[in-house]
Formats: structure tokens, sequence, C-alpha cells
């Protein structure tokens, strides 16, 4: 399976992927990282995993849709099965999301449909959960709103504050993220008429995986 991956920084998760391939966990590689960022310290990763790398800023452009068709080209040209969605800080045109629909994912931090958006981690706190976690899922048009494929659930304490938080659900980000591309690598993980299927079955519910 050929990968494609989306970063705006540091590219942490971009390089669990990486790795998960070279292990042989995910029968793929990464082909190609594009990043709107030319600071982004996940394109050094990538290039010094001999990884083609692209920045296409989006400042440069006069509108959404024409960033989006930029990368949609790049993207393109490097003939991905699967784009990833990795730390990418941009929202997407519905155009870009049709164009990759049921190949497009994104890792969001927070058990969703809680907490869509961003600063999850002080939300959890604010709120009083005592659990929180990440999803993987497909995107759509709707922000964090796509069929959820899996969960991965961390336990909130008393003590934790949103440094410790986001910690703990970097660390689950890191074996998630791989798995489920993995399972879509060897055929488990399809996407059909809207819906996730694994092993056959639609997925009513996230798989959800407590850490």
């Amino acid at each position: 399976m050929n990968i494609v991956v989306l970063i705006s920084g540091s590219g942490s998760n971009l390089q669990a992927i990486i790795d998960a391939c070279r292990a042989g966990w995910i029968a793929g590689k990464v082909v190609g990282v594009l990043s709107n960022r030319a600071d982004a310290y996940g394109l050094v990763r990538a290039t010094e995993a001999g990884i083609p790398v692209a920045t296409i800023a989006h400042r440069d452009y006069p509108s959404r849709e024409d960033f989006d068709t930029a990368m949609q080209q790049q993207i393109d040209g490097w003939q991905p099965d699967t784009v990833v969605l990795a730390g990418f800080m941009r929202i997407l045109t519905p155009g870009f999301v049709r164009h990759y629909e049921g190949r497009l994912l994104n890792i969001h931090p927070s058990l969703l449909p809680r907490y869509k958006g961003l600063h999850t981690h002080r939300r959890v706190l604010a709120t009083g959960d005592r659990l929180h976690g990440c999803s993987v899922h497909y995107v759509n048009a709707e922000l964090d709103g796509g069929p959820v494929i899996a969960q991965g659930v961390v336990q909130v304490h008393p003590a934790d504050n949103e440094q410790i938080l986001t910690e703990k659900v970097h660390k689950v980000e890191h074996w998630l993220y791989p798995q489920v591309l993995s399972w879509m690598a060897s055929g488990r993980l399809v996407y059909r008429d809207g819906s996730p299927l694994l092993d056959g079955q639609k997925l009513r519910q996230p798989v959800q995986l407590l850490f």
C-alpha cells in the first residue's frame, strides 16, 4: 500500500508510520510527505528516511480551493492508495475530501464524537471526564465527523494535567494509527457505501482498545 502523509508540525505520527512500515507491521510504504509549512520537522524525518517531500504554502494561494487543488496535483503524482492526515492543521475543502473518499484518514485526540476541534485535553479536564483517548476516522466534509474506525482509550487520573494527558494520548496515537493502516494494507479494513468494514463486518461502533 502506497501511503502519502500530510503534516504541519513535528511528525511524530509520521515517524510511527515510517517505523511500522520498516518493521513489516504495515504492508506498505510512505511514498511522499506533504506539508503546508516549510519549517515542519516532519519533513526532516521524511528526508532522513529517504522519502520524497514537498511543501505547498497555503498563504501562496488566493483561496482554499486553489490550495487544495495544488495539493491534490502533488499527492496524485505519488499515486497513493491511502492519504493520511497526521497533524495537518488545515481544514480541507469538500472537493478535496470527495476526491479521496474512502482512502483519506485522520487521527483526532479525543473519543469522537466528543470534543471535535482543538484543545481536547483541556476540555476533557474541564469537564471532569474519567476516560479520554484518540480516534482514527475516515475524513468527510464535516470537521472531525467522518466514520470512526478505532479508538484508543486512556484513563484520566485526578493528578493528570494537560501535558500529562497530551503525552498519554500521543503514545496511544503512535500505536493506533499504524494498527489501522495495517488493517487497511492487509485488506481487512475496507470502505463501502460510506461505512468502514472490518473482516467483512460493518463497524456499527468503533473498535475500542483500552491502554
